[in-house]
């Protein structure tokens, strides 16, 4: 399999003839990656996962997804692709009998995997899945898609409705269920979810890509860190004020590595863009 399992060249999208919203979009994402897109509501962040799952069109360029233009919407590349949107419907079946049902489009489905996420999520194999609460619909669904075994899952604000030991066991069977052959595609406005999760990092704002990182790369470049006071003679790429004193992002000046606060990263990005970008200038 091709190692490069998305490829946009100069994408241009709009739902209406006056505003474009996209316009000459480039991104590639690699395979064995758990990718984070992230932005604010109404960046254009579903738009760009529903073109990339061929349930949108785009006007101008080309959009190519594990080889195939998903607009053609290929028996081949939808066996190979789930998503997992932030709004859907389950119906009355029972988890078995939805599994009956809808696996057979899915060729790498494994059953016993399927079991074992619903265990983990404590979902009852009986119960309706339409009696089942917000949150337990979207784990029963993650735990179909993981068990899909597709090639790419498409994770659209996958935590929204989730309590907080279930972020954590979401967080856990993502990071068990990549491999090289496999890529996760994650966008969410909920930052702190996805810390220690995602890797490379995604910012999308006013429906363009303003920042696309490893989390390496970060560590090495930008230094996070709490302080009393706003640092004297010093570069600060942004700051922002909490309680006992400031959070501010700085250039870093050693070679070792530092933790990523996420959330302050993204807040960095959104507000100061051209400068946070400037730090990695000499890695382009």
């Amino acid at each position: 399999m091709n190692s490069e399992a998305i490829k946009v060249s100069q994408l241009t999208f709009s739902y209406d003839q006056k505003h474009s919203l996209f316009k000459n979009l480039d991104m590639q994402l690699q395979m064995g990656n758990i990718y984070g897109l992230l932005g604010k509501n109404g960046a254009g962040k579903t738009t760009l996962l529903r073109i990339l799952s061929g349930l949108l069109y785009s006007r101008e360029g080309r959009v190519e997804v594990i080889g195939h233009e998903p607009g053609a919407r290929s028996p081949e590349l939808l066996s190979d692709i789930f998503f997992l949107p932030e709004e859907f419907y389950l119906p009355a079946l029972s988890a078995l009998q939805y599994q009956a049902l809808y696996a057979p489009f899915y060729p790498k489905f494994d059953g016993q995997q399927f079991l074992q996420h619903l265990k983990e999520f404590q979902i009852d194999v009986q119960q309706k899945l339409s009696a089942l609460s917000y949150g337990q619909k979207k784990k029963f669904f993650l735990a179909f898609g993981l068990a899909s075994n597709a090639a790419l899952c498409i994770l659209d604000e996958p935590t929204n409705g989730l309590d907080i030991p279930s972020k954590s066991q979401f967080r856990r069977v993502v990071a068990a269920s990549v491999n090289e052959e496999r890529m996760f595609l994650i966008s969410t406005h909920q930052v702190r979810d996805m810390e220690l999760l995602i890797d490379p990092v995604i910012i999308i704002d006013d429906a363009r890509i303003i920042f696309q990182r490893e989390y390496s790369e970060i560590s090495k470049r930008l230094s996070i860190e709490k302080v009393n006071e706003l640092p004297i003679g010093k570069a600060v790429l942004f700051s922002q004020e909490e309680l006992g004193g400031y959070r501010i992002v700085t250039e870093k000046t050693e070679a070792d590595e530092s933790v990523i606060d996420m959330e302050t990263l993204f807040n960095a990005v959104i507000e100061n863009p051209d400068a946070v970008n400037n730090v990695f200038k000499e890695d382009n």
